[in-house]
């Protein structure tokens, strides 16, 4: 189950068309359960950004 709400926003063909849309809580939260070391190095950026924003 995701916690994703609908947004409509313009798309290429000029009709609106409904998107999901997550709050920043909810991207970090995403990025964080990816279990690929590719996304490594985008954890420890956010980790980086995160301590020094507080």
């Amino acid at each position: 189950m995701t916690n994703c709400h609908g947004l409509k926003m313009k798309a290429p063909d000029s009709k609106m068309r409904l998107t999901d849309v997550a709050s920043t809580e909810q991207l970090f939260r995403l990025i964080q359960s990816i279990p690929s070391p590719k996304a490594e190095p985008f954890k420890l950026w956010l980790s980086i950004l995160a301590k020094e924003r507080k």
